[in-house]
């Protein structure tokens, strides 16, 4: 039988992702992109590849985004939109479970998209241009618990389906491993 799992984009392709500065932080998401990656492929699990929302509406040189700013309509429109495909091929594996596990989905926690269990959370709005409160505005962005706007998406569609039972949703997130290392176990 072969093993399925779903990742968010970045995890394949970090060249996607908002253009980051932490070289700590940089180095923590990389060992750990590594380490998930081998547990795949040591276990002979077939890989596919969500679509990055923020890369196929904004592309490579974007600001970094809080999910706040995603929230929207608009957002929402165009995740549902590239996500139709990905629910279509979901249901093709579990239709085929003789030949087929679907072991779940693996977002990024901190992502305002991709987060499963926490986002990044502030209210960014409005032009830099001219700012007196810009390094306050930009320090109230939080980790805060809750989903980003791709996968609330996600799993509102999954709801939709009937499929949100037995569908494990996970994540990368450094501080807490294991969370998804076990699916690759």
């Amino acid at each position: 039988m072969q093993k399925i799992l779903f990742t968010a984009h970045c995890i394949l392709n970090t060249a996607s992702k908002v253009v980051l500065y932490n070289q700590e932080e940089i180095d923590a998401e990389e060992a750990l992109r590594k380490t998930f990656m081998r547990g795949v492929i040591d276990n002979e699990i077939q890989v596919i590849q969500l679509p990055c929302p923020e890369f196929t509406l904004y592309g490579a040189k974007r600001w970094g985004h809080v999910s706040d700013q995603f929230d929207n309509v608009f957002f929402r429109t165009h995740c549902r939109k590239i996500l139709t495909p990905v629910l279509d091929q979901l249901k093709e594996y579990l239709a085929n479970g003789q030949r087929f596990e679907v072991l779940g989905f693996v977002g990024v926690d901190g992502s305002p998209s991709c987060g499963v269990d926490y986002t990044c959370r502030a209210n960014w709005y409005g032009s830099f241009d001219c700012r007196t409160d810009l390094p306050e505005t930009l320090s109230e962005c939080r980790l805060a618990r809750g989903s980003g706007v791709f996968m609330s998406v996600l799993k509102d569609m999954l709801k939709e389906e009937g499929l949100e039972d037995g569908i494990v949703i996970t994540s990368l997130f450094a501080p807490e491993p294991d969370k998804c290392l076990n699916l690759v176990r």
